[in-house]
């Protein structure tokens, strides 16, 4: 019976450190979708820049840690994408928390020698540190691969926007007002809008339909919904609002002060 008490006891704190995870990383890939935003890149840009998959970056952006590898990877996938944005890579990506291994609770052996018990954990300890630093430079090399092998298997249009020599000397691209009418998707794939609040702003999502959210949001949130068909979305202040159209640079939905109200309608198959 006090091995079960135990276990159960140890149950939340691993539910606790899973849930740090997702919130810190929805945190982080605010931050790094805002700044991408104001740079006016676009993630296949970022591909290029990063050496990283689109998948990998939208996951981070978007929270998904589904999405993602151990988050001793995910670590290193932010700091990378931290460093091409014009951040300390470094310091960013530490905010992420990556647990250690569990320590497993063992009767206690006769001691041998105290100096191996001093001098084994050291051990361990650098060759956990190799271990790491192989993985992540192995990951990169794969994920390089990965994009240059889709590169040249598909073609896609080159970008009209040049990229800048650093992300430091990049201007920002002044948001423009959405247009409070209609707008229709070039392809009939599934819709997605990304929303960043400047202000605390009420606002309200109606996807095919049905209300996914409606409420108040905190300056600096960022969400993203999808559709299939038709995405509505609704506000009490559109110049605090920025939102951004299937990955497109984010622009604001109008005035300030002033309420909108924005509808986009995927195509039709001709």
């Amino acid at each position: 019976m006090k091995w079960f008490k135990r276990k159960n006891k140890e149950q939340p704190t691993t539910a606790t450190l899973e849930q740090q995870r997702v919130e810190k990383l929805r945190e982080l890939g605010a931050q790094l979708w805002a700044a991408r935003q104001e740079r006016g890149l676009s993630l296949d840009e970022m591909v290029v820049i990063t050496k990283i998959s689109r998948r990998l970056l939208q996951g981070i952006e978007e929270g998904n840690l589904e999405d993602l590898p151990e988050p001793i990877y995910i670590q290193g996938l932010i700091r990378q994408f931290a460093d091409a944005l014009g951040f300390n890579g470094g310091e960013f990506a530490k905010a992420f928390p990556v647990a250690a291994a569990p320590v497993v609770t063992t009767p206690a052996a006769p001691t041998i020698n105290q100096s191996l018990g001093i001098l084994r954990p050291i051990h361990l300890y650098l060759l956990y540190i190799l271990v790491i630093v192989c993985s992540v430079s192995s990951l990169s090399k794969i994920l390089n691969q990965a994009a240059v092998s889709a590169n040249d298997t598909e073609t896609q249009p080159k970008p009209e926007t040049v990229l800048q020599p650093t992300p430091a000397q990049a201007q920002p691209i002044e948001a423009q007002p959405v247009s409070d009418t209609v707008s229709t998707t070039q392809d009939n794939q599934s819709l997605q809008i990304g929303v960043t609040l400047k202000e605390a702003s009420w606002i309200r999502v109606v996807a095919d339909g049905k209300t996914q959210f409606e409420g108040i949001l905190p300056e600096g949130t960022h969400r993203v919904w999808k559709a299939q068909e038709q995405l509505t979305v609704k506000t009490d202040n559109a110049g605090s609002v920025m939102m951004s159209v299937n990955q497109q640079v984010a622009k604001r939905m109008g005035e300030p002060g002033k309420a909108e109200e924005v509808k986009i309608a995927a195509a039709k198959p001709q």
